[in-house]
């Protein structure tokens, strides 16, 4: 096993990866649509090119991108590159709590390095337009609602990764490839209703940057994806547990 520091090395950069080109896709789509106008009240920026063709494309990034990361950076850290997944397995004891904190902290750091390094590759329109592709409810979703929609999300992401990363019985090489696939459909649904965090560290880059560089403030939502996304984690990590004990 690679050292601690190795290991937060590589998490760190396995999340500034997923939100440079996660949520770069979204600022790019955000840009491409300003000035257009809105088919429905229910379509905020994205939307206006095609609607669920919009967060498909999204979501195909940001599962591309998690897919490579997997399958360069996994038999590093593991990466986790989400602290909702290192909370869960913690949960079910299958980390230790100083490689938690370490994790945590380093996936924190690398999400808000990744928005920093969008704002410089784009310029001003990626805070003031795109807002850094930070995740908000949509109009009408309210705070429960939200938090329900990135808890099932979640849920369905983690007990994917227990299944295809986790348990050792599954079978090799498709871990990255699955993994990445169920991203891609849980933001393609969720995304107009949450924006489809289902990562509180890919949240948390958008929204320290967006304050520091003049851009809105959405820290009131940030409960919704520290709750939503570590509930449905560790709910899937025992629940996968409890269905495997036998």
């Amino acid at each position: 096993m690679a050292s601690l520091s190795s290991r937060c090395l590589a998490e760190g950069v396995g999340t500034f990866l997923l939100v440079y080109f996660g949520t770069g896709a979204a600022v790019i789509t955000l840009l491409l649509a300003a000035g257009t106008k809105p088919a429905a009240a229910f379509n905020v920026g994205i939307g206006e090119l095609g609607g669920l063709g919009d967060w498909l494309a999204i979501g195909l990034v940001f599962g591309i991108i998690i897919a490579a990361v997997i399958y360069t950076l996994g038999r590093v850290s593991g990466a986790h590159i989400n602290p909702a997944v290192t909370l869960a397995l913690w949960a079910t004891k299958r980390f230790p709590s100083l490689d938690a904190v370490g994790y945590v902290v380093s996936q924190c750091i690398g999400a808000a390095a990744g928005s920093l390094l969008l704002y410089l590759s784009l310029g001003a329109s990626a805070v003031t337009i795109g807002g850094l592709g930070a995740t908000s409810p949509f109009p009408g979703i309210g705070y429960g609602q939200a938090i329900l929609v990135e808890a099932i999300a979640t849920f369905v992401l983690m007990l994917v990764i227990m299944g295809v990363a986790v348990d050792q019985r599954a079978p090799p090489g498709f871990a990255g490839l699955v993994i990445g696939l169920t991203v891609a459909a849980m933001i393609t649904m969720a995304g107009n209703i949450t924006g489809g965090s289902l990562n509180p560290a890919r949240t948390f880059g958008p929204y320290v940057m967006d304050g520091l560089l003049g851009g809105s403030s959405l820290w009131v939502y940030f409960p919704i994806y520290l709750i939503g996304p570590i509930i449905g984690a560790v709910v899937a990590a025992f629940f996968y547990d409890r269905i495997t004990a036998e």
